[in-house]
């Protein structure tokens, strides 16, 4: 049996093959870089959110299950517990009304139960106060408030703010009580602002004449959604007999159906959550405000505020937790290695890392491509 042998390509084509690997090479390396530098370019390292419901009574029930259906979606694509601010004005698992108690449900039938077995509210019943919600935002919390009442974020956090209960022109009643006016709200997020507490600010608002609610807002980086525009009421959906109330608000229902089929890898944009709701489904006209935001909505995924990011940067500074502690000398073994406190700090040098980790790469894929080359002429001259 006559021996196979291997089809060979003349000189020529030998060299243009190895110059076309050398620049695939080149232009991977170069994507990499790309790519790399847009990550750390985003400004963004953690995500927040604080999610209100301001109404009580019975007959109100939607309101807590609007905000419960956030809460579980957040807390699905990655927002824990420590990152949200939970305020409920009423406790309807255990209102007296409730046919099933310690239950909340979203959906007709019972099939959902958004109450669940690990809910954390920070802030019950008369603790939902406009006060309160303002000193949430601006980070005026009393020193002996537990971690668990406070906003922690920081110029790198994109912060998703849920609000729903009944409002009106410019306003949004907080339990019957007192009010919110969209100037006090617009306020609050200048101080954010001001006081650096916030990369990204995302506000959506389920109530009636909900864009109002927005149109006094003046600070940078803010998205706005409302389930209704001036003059229009927000409605109710899915009323259910055996509880007697409607289960959700049509908004909230139709945001969270679509919420339902994001993952925490999805690549799905804001102007997708801008189409879920349209007049035909909701009656009411949702409206949104994009002029205050610097990024394309296109540009912006879902996960940037509903998701969650890790991005940890390392320091070797040690850090006193205590200052009013003096520090105590702590020997160590000969072979012991002491680890440092470790905490944010300003941006690592990283367009210096990936330029010299670029050129590494580049300079492997160059040293492949003479030798091929060299190996090429050698075999066929």
């Amino acid at each position: 049996m006559a021996a196979s042998i291997a089809p060979r390509c003349s000189p020529p084509a030998a060299i243009v093959i190895a110059l076309l690997l050398g620049c695939c090479s080149l232009a991977i390396a170069d994507g990499i870089q790309d790519q790399a530098e847009q990550f750390f370019r985003s400004g963004h390292t953690n995500n927040w959110a604080v999610l209100v419901c301001t109404s009580r009574f019975w007959f109100n029930y939607r309101h807590v299950a609007n905000t419960l259906s956030v809460y579980r979606s957040v807390k699905r694509l990655g927002i824990p517990d420590s990152h949200i601010v939970l305020m409920l004005a009423d406790d309807m698992a255990c209102n007296p009304r409730n046919p099933s108690p310690a239950t909340v449900f979203s959906h007709k039938n019972m099939e959902l139960n958004v109450y669940g077995d690990d809910v954390e509210v920070d802030y019950r019943s008369y603790e939902v106060t406009v006060e309160n919600f303002l000193r949430v935002l601006t980070g005026r919390i009393p020193a002996s408030a537990p971690r668990s009442k406070r906003l922690l974020s920081d110029d790198r956090s994109n912060i998703l703010i849920y609000m729903t209960g009944h409002g009106g022109n410019g306003f949004l009643k907080f339990q019957d009580s007192e009010e919110i006016t969209n100037v006090e709200l617009a306020d609050a997020f200048e101080q954010m602002w001001q006081k650096r507490r916030y990369n990204e600010l995302l506000f959506i608002i389920d109530t009636c004449q909900g864009a109002s609610m927005y149109e006094r807002f003046y600070s940078p980086n803010i998205m706005a959604l409302a389930s209704s525009q001036v003059g229009e009421d927000s409605l109710s959906h899915q009323p259910d007999l055996g509880i007697g109330v409607h289960l959700m608000d049509r908004y909230t229902f139709y945001v969270l159906e679509f919420l339902e089929e994001i993952h925490p890898a999805s690549q799905t944009n804001m102007n997708d959550l801008f189409q879920v709701c349209p007049k035909s489904l909701c009656v009411s006209t949702p409206g949104h405000r994009t002029d205050l935001f610097q990024r394309d909505p296109e540009n912006v995924l879902i996960t940037d505020f509903f998701g969650s990011v890790r991005k940890v940067e390392i320091t070797t500074e040690t850090i006193s937790l205590d200052p009013n502690l003096a520090p105590q000398e702590t020997s160590h073994a000969v072979d012991e290695v002491a680890t440092e406190a470790l905490k944010y700090a300003e941006q690592l040098p990283v367009a210096q890392i990936i330029h010299q980790v670029c050129c590494f790469i580049s300079f492997v894929n160059t040293q492949e491509y003479v030798r091929y080359l060299l190996l090429a002429i050698k075999h066929f001259w």
